[in-house]
């Protein structure tokens, strides 16, 4: 396999960006090719049937696009469908998913004895981060809380304000996360309200920001399997399954710069 090939980046719609955007200030030279399901967002209110689904059809079409290395940029579609990928893809492509690298950080980085966890129902119906944590480190304790309305708000624009306050302060105030030191954010949509949410704990709890924590793992896998991009890259790809202007435009908070989507329609 060749290095000069691009990295696949899919997510439910563009919070996955934040991920892509923090690969590509850390490897700049990287082609990225991204997909954004956004005909079927929220991925949380999905059944796992569906999201095996959406998943394998975009890991067919990252995979027609030769890339190199595919990320699930997504914690619901890498908690529900990461093997169903793996398994499809064999040893044709390596496939990172978003949880691993920051289960990873929790136990080996730090120190960090009552985590919480917030996230989309169905990423903490699965008890995902919980249960891999304490496989490794038994005495830490996982506190996880749903937070359905995030994503969702963050979609539509609405954070920074008092709306956006209101309901992030109405779950963060929730018993389930009482006294916790570190606090998870189980969804790569929440890196844009990352400010607000410290500001809530007045930085007394230790944000943990998984798209960082992904990039540097991303860079740890390309650099293990000799495949990282060292010349200039081609422009990255931005892909969406259902698109409007305004979405567009959105997307220049997500990955700190304006790109161009195009629809690609996968599914017939």
């Amino acid at each position: 396999m060749s290095s000069t090939l691009p990295i696949g980046i899919f997510d439910s719609g563009i919070g996955g960006l934040t991920v892509a955007s923090a690969i590509h200030h850390l490897l700049p030279k990287e082609e990225l090719i991204y997909f954004g399901d956004t005909a079927h967002l929220p991925y949380g209110d999905k059944s796992a049937e569906a999201i095996k689904y959406f998943s394998l059809k975009i890991g067919k079409f990252l995979l027609d696009k030769q890339c190199k290395l595919i990320v699930i940029a997504c914690n619901t579609a890498s908690s529900l469908a990461y093997q169903d990928l793996v398994d499809f893809l064999g040893d044709r492509i390596p496939v990172i998913n978003v949880i691993d690298p920051v289960v990873d950080y929790m136990v080996n980085h730090g120190n960090h004895r009552k985590i919480g966890v917030i996230g989309t129902k169905a990423t903490i119906k699965t008890d995902v981060y919980a249960k891999k944590i304490k496989a490794l480190s038994p005495e830490l304790e996982v506190k996880s809380l749903p937070t359905p309305l995030l994503a969702p708000m963050i979609e539509e624009g609405f954070f920074s304000n008092t709306i956006s306050k209101t309901v992030i302060n109405s779950y963060l105030s929730s018993p389930k996360l009482k006294n916790i030191d570190s606090l998870i954010l189980a969804c790569t949509h929440y890196p844009l309200i990352k400010s607000e949410i410290e500001a809530y704990y007045q930085n007394k709890v230790e944000i943990i920001n998984t798209a960082e924590i992904v990039a540097q793992y991303v860079k740890k896998r390309l650099t293990e399997l000799d495949l990282l991009h060292l010349d200039q890259p081609k422009r990255h790809q931005f892909y969406v399954s259902d698109y409007t202007p305004s979405f567009e435009k959105s997307t220049k908070l997500f990955f700190g710069e304006k790109i161009h989507l195009k629809l690609k329609n996968i599914w017939s």
